[in-house]
């Protein structure tokens, strides 16, 4: 049987990335005593539980399944296999940035600081803009209608997930945070003027908030 070399690349790439995520997850409970997330605490993230984890389930499961088909656009999926493993080589760059303040999903109780070095510097979500552009590669390495509606679920999820772990951490860090998404894009860096892009996070986190019934700006002073 001949395997399919894109599909090979792509498939290895996305079991090798879940298991770091779970490696990870395992460091940070033996080493620092600290919750990964795997379970959401907040109200949105338990409602999409359910549809989150057949999600990554099929994702990993799509591109084996294709291992024995061989799809126009050879050099094309080759080289989005390459680079979504590309991709999963930044995204383990991003977990050794963040370190101890890793984790799945918001843990409330669990004080975090705020990184803000690295991948950190240009974007908030560097390694859910990596995983985003892990999945488009995955669409053209397995271009079918069930990877396509994989992709339209995963992108929605973290887009929620996104802005859900903002509020948490505007709570958490206060001004420190606010300023910092004025320096940042969410998923790609901001070109907006600095500014511009500090008046856009005030008001987004200010809303956020407004709709949480929390505080803007919390009691304690930032980490």
């Amino acid at each position: 049987m001949r395997i399919d070399l894109p599909s090979a690349i792509l498939s290895m790439t996305l079991s090798a990335y879940w298991a770091g995520v779970a490696i990870t997850a395992l460091v940070n409970r033996w080493q620092h005593g600290r919750s990964a997330g795997i379970w959401p605490s907040s109200r949105a993230e338990r409602f999409l539980w359910p549809t989150w984890v057949p999600v990554i389930v099929l994702w990993n499961v799509l591109p084996w399944l294709a291992l024995s088909r061989s799809p126009n656009w050879l050099l094309l999926r080759f080289l989005a296999a390459l680079l979504g493993a590309g991709c999963f080589v930044a995204t383990v760059v991003c977990w050794m940035q963040l370190g101890k303040n890793w984790s799945m999903a918001v843990v409330p109780g669990q004080k975090t600081e705020l990184v803000q070095t690295g991948p950190y510097a240009l974007v908030r979500h560097p390694i859910y803009a990596l995983s985003i552009a892990l999945m488009l590669c995955s669409v053209v390495v397995v271009p079918t209608l069930p990877m396509l509606t994989l992709a339209v679920l995963h992108l929605s999820f973290l887009w929620i997930k996104a802005r859900n772990e903002e509020q948490f951490l505007h709570v958490l860090h206060g001004r420190l945070y606010t300023d910092y998404c004025g320096r940042t894009g969410r998923f790609v860096p901001s070109l907006m003027l600095p500014a511009r892009r500090k008046t856009h996070a005030v008001r987004s986190l200010g809303r956020t908030a407004a709709r949480s019934g929390r505080p803007s700006t919390p009691g304690n002073a930032p980490n």
